[in-house]
């Protein structure tokens, strides 16, 4: 006989003994009474006991019986209790979203789209990790978020699904001391001779402009190089020197004239914040439902 049958008469014997009932079971099991029946003569007659004793009154366990259902009983009901989590998972009644993001794209993308997820699903656990967009990247790869929020340039391998969902423009930003520098026009390779304050190299916004300069032969030398955009913004208020960040982190300094955009005589080309996906990866039903609102004309299969 082998391990399926007997795991369905053991399913039979769960049960019967659960409903007190042969009839009671088959209606719940959509068994015909017959069947049931059958399915506990079968299980007897392997194991060579007697488990129930049938009488006019019902059922009663013999000693067999008890012992054999108390170590059938907590496997069954642990199955039961499963397939109820599933359900709860697939209803978005509970689970977790693993998302990775950097300070800009959590700060100026996601933060409003987490909001409105946690009002519509808030017993889904939102689980975010704080990166630039390559240990993003390597999150994903090593199956810890479900997806990522990065900013270009990125080369990503051949399993890396990239979608494009706001466009962002970078800007140099400086401070009174620089003032002499507000009403021109500056050409790129003047930047070789003013103190900048950069992200750090291992950063997309970083490798975005020296690339971008590159193709200019020009090579940057930040005077200094910082973790975060918003502490740019602070050296720049403080005069330490010319800050490179997304436009969004300075725009509140610039509209209150502590901060000013410098002008070139040809504008930086702007860049993107994508979604980052695997594309041949699982995903669960809560990621599948917050990509669907973060992309609501994307289709995804959990």
């Amino acid at each position: 006989m082998s391990v399926t049958v007997n795991l369905e008469y053991y399913k039979i014997f769960y049960y019967i003994v659960k409903n007190g009932s042969i009839t009671k079971a088959a209606r719940e099991l959509n068994l015909s009474q017959p069947a049931v029946s059958q399915g506990i003569k079968h299980l007897e007659v392997a194991l060579g006991v007697s488990l129930l004793v049938r009488s006019s009154k019902g059922i009663r366990l013999t000693a067999e019986g008890e012992m054999l259902y108390s170590h059938v009983a907590p496997g069954y009901e642990s199955i039961e209790l499963g397939e109820h989590l599933i359900r709860e998972m697939q209803n978005l009644h509970t689970g977790e979203i693993r998302i990775g993001a950097s300070d800009m794209t959590l700060q100026f993308y996601l933060l409003p789209y987490l909001e409105k997820f946690h009002m519509l699903y808030p017993n889904i656990k939102v689980n975010v990790t704080n990166g630039p967009t390559p240990e993003t990247a390597e999150y994903l790869h090593q199956g810890k978020i479900d997806f990522g929020v990065i900013s270009t340039p990125f080369e990503g391998s051949k399993n890396d699904q990239l979608i494009p969902v706001k466009n962002i423009q970078d800007t140099f930003i400086a401070g009174p001391k620089f003032f002499q520098l507000k009403n021109r026009r500056l050409k790129y390779r003047e930047l070789e001779h003013l103190p900048l304050i950069c992200l750090e190299e291992k950063s997309s916004t970083r490798r975005y402009i020296d690339r971008f300069l590159a193709q200019q032969d020009i090579v940057l030398h930040p005077e200094f190089e910082l973790a975060t955009s918003d502490m740019i913004v602070q050296f720049a208020l403080r005069n330490l020197g010319i800050g490179y960040v997304m436009s969004e982190f300075a725009q509140p300094y610039i509209d209150q004239g502590l901060l000013f955009p410098l002008t070139f005589q040809s504008p930086l080309p702007k860049r993107s914040f994508c979604i980052i996906k695997n594309k041949e990866g699982h995903i669960s039903a809560a990621a599948a439902k917050m990509l669907d609102i973060l992309l609501p004309e994307e289709t995804f299969s959990v």
